[in-house]
């Protein structure tokens, strides 16, 4: 007689691109076992966005534990709750170990580590976009038996349910009803400066969205309010949300955008997922194949970003805005 799943763990501790592409695993996961009551591992910046999802019953945060101690105390936890399944969705180095460390008598674990009951152990699974690894994950554990896995066919990730449980905008009354939006993510990683495109080209682009009737909003952390500042000189009324918005509520601008442009950093996942069409601006060197978002998408390449002609983006811009 096959036992009754009723305790599931699923570990994903990565960067916010890698979590919001395994939302469309989790959302599998929850459908295979509908009744179970499943927890997530993860890291504190992903909690709310997780608490908001439809595919858990509990958080933890201590997904990256540092010091021997903290190794420890995950290992106990885990032991204690006795999980009959676990799908490890990081597929990391420090996933592997925590398998490791939870022998001889580990729980049943999907995922790449060497011993695991239902191991996904394809050698080309490194060179495989998140999704279609996690679809063929998930194929290997038995709980997606049609799974699509060739090159872009794995689903995006659904974020609907984030507008669905959003509040709503209260209507002022006798007011004008409020202008359609523009997404801007003109920060990313400060040691690659490289990658960003230049924030005075955001300003210009702003500055001709703006006079196309559209809104401008500015998100990302509050290291780049300096970038908000600067783009709203062209754009006085451009909206700064730099450092006041965690990740369900950048999803629920995403849901709500006109559209989204930024450069390849992990926020774009999030409002490509949520519905907005984005563009996402690459630097030649920084590859898409394996991690770039899906859904309604349009990747802009350049050799050099700060030779990117705001022209190009602008042009892209008015493609995929409503007419």
């Amino acid at each position: 007689m096959t036992r009754e799943i009723k305790r599931v763990l699923v570990i994903q501790t990565g960067s916010i691109g890698e979590f919001v592409l395994s939302l469309a695993a989790m959302k599998r996961i929850r459908q295979a076992h509908p009744h179970a009551r499943i927890t997530l591992l993860t890291t504190p910046p992903f909690e709310a966005l997780a608490k908001s999802s439809p595919y858990f019953n509990e958080i933890q945060t201590e997904g990256r534990p540092q010091a021997p101690g903290d190794w420890l105390r995950l290992r106990g936890a885990i032991r204690r709750a006795r999980y009959d399944r676990i799908y490890d969705l990081d597929g990391s180095a420090g996933s592997s170990m925590l398998f490791n460390a939870l022998r001889p008598f580990p729980p049943v674990w999907s995922g790449p580590a060497s011993g695991a009951k239902l191991r996904h152990a394809n050698p080309g699974r490194a060179k495989m976009h998140t999704l279609e690894r996690h679809a063929e994950q998930l194929k290997v554990a038995g709980i997606w038996p049609d799974a699509p896995t060739s090159p872009g066919e794995a689903p995006a990730p659904d974020l609907s349910w984030i507008l669905r449980r959003a509040p709503q905008p209260r209507p002022v009354p006798g007011a004008a009803p409020p202008k359609p939006f523009v997404l801007l993510v003109p920060g990313g990683s400060e040691a690659k400066p490289e990658k960003r495109w230049p924030v005075a080209k955001y300003a210009e682009l702003a500055g001709l969205l703006h006079k196309r009737g559209y809104d401008i909003v500015i998100v990302g952390g509050p290291q780049e309010s300096a970038m908000a500042r600067t783009i709203q000189k062209t754009v006085g009324q451009a909206r700064d949300l730099t450092g006041r918005t965690d990740f369900a509520q950048i999803a629920v601008l995403g849901a709500r955008a006109a559209l989204a442009v930024g450069n390849n950093t992990g926020p774009m996942h999030l409002i490509a997922a949520a519905g907005a069409p984005t563009i996402t601006l690459y630097a030649t060197a920084s590859g898409d194949t394996l991690s770039g978002p899906r859904g309604h998408v349009a990747m802009i390449h350049a050799d050099d970003m700060s030779q990117l002609a705001v022209q190009t983006v602008a042009q892209a811009a008015f493609s995929l805005l409503p007419r």
